[in-house]
């Protein structure tokens, strides 16, 4: 296998058109080139500088887990700092998780930022959300987003060998014009759930409004558990 590491946009799109695999730390992918067999060509845009900034409001995809620190928000912290073990997040990458990974530890904390993503193909670097990335499973190069006045994250205990456990991620964003927007995503198994609504006048407000959209419709301990995480977000100060 030859891998190539690109340290420029035109080198990445040079190997995008050769047909290299793109890989991150190659923590989800190793045990299965070893079982079928290893691709020609791999890429890995640890030297590309756009892929490694780590910034207020940005963050690129190869950046390792274990290198989000406080220049970006809580939630996402939060998120980096429960996967996997400490081995794990010294080589595991943003983009593997977001975009290579069935569990997508990142997405909801990515999710309640509103984040949007710069991707890479072999002729443009364009702008998308993250649904588009996650249907077309672009070569994502950063994620960037507008700070939230408050956030947080909060990931239940699992079993060895179970289900994902529940992860619940929320935001508060200042309006543009209106009332704040509260933003709330749930991994529930391996669905993710998503809904963005007006912050009440209170929890409850809140709450009731959440209960008509798609996170609405979680089964009773996982609504308990969005319950709590929003109402204790809710009474925080901004940051």
């Amino acid at each position: 296998m030859l891998l190539r590491l690109p340290e420029s946009v035109s080198e990445a799109q040079e190997c995008v058109a050769e047909g290299a695999v793109p890989v991150g730390g190659a923590t989800l992918v190793w045990a299965g080139w070893q079982r079928d067999g290893f691709p020609e060509r791999a890429m890995s845009l640890r030297n590309l500088p756009e892929a490694n900034v780590v910034e207020r409001g940005r963050l690129g995809a190869a950046v390792v887990l274990n290198r989000i620190d406080e220049r970006v928000p809580e939630v996402l912290r939060q998120a980096a700092a429960q996967v996997g073990t400490g081995a794990v997040r010294r080589t595991a990458t943003v983009g593997g998780n977001i975009v290579g990974s069935t569990l997508r530890c990142l997405l909801p904390a990515a999710l309640v930022l509103d984040a949007r993503a710069t991707v890479l193909e072999r002729d443009r670097v364009f702008e998308t959300d993250l649904a588009e990335v996650l249907a077309k499973q672009h070569l994502l190069l950063s994620l960037h987003w507008s700070e939230p006045l408050v956030s947080g994250y909060r990931k239940l205990d699992g079993e060895a060998g179970g289900p994902p456990p529940l992860v619940v991620a929320a935001a508060v964003h200042a309006g543009e014009e209106g009332p704040a927007r509260v933003r709330v995503a749930v991994r529930d198994g391996y669905d993710v759930l998503a809904a963005g609504v007006p912050r009440g006048d209170g929890a409850g407000p809140t709450l009731d409004s959440l209960r008509e959209t798609a996170v609405g419709t979680l089964h009773g301990t996982g609504w308990e558990v969005v319950r709590r995480h929003v109402t204790e977000l809710l009474e925080r100060p901004a940051a």
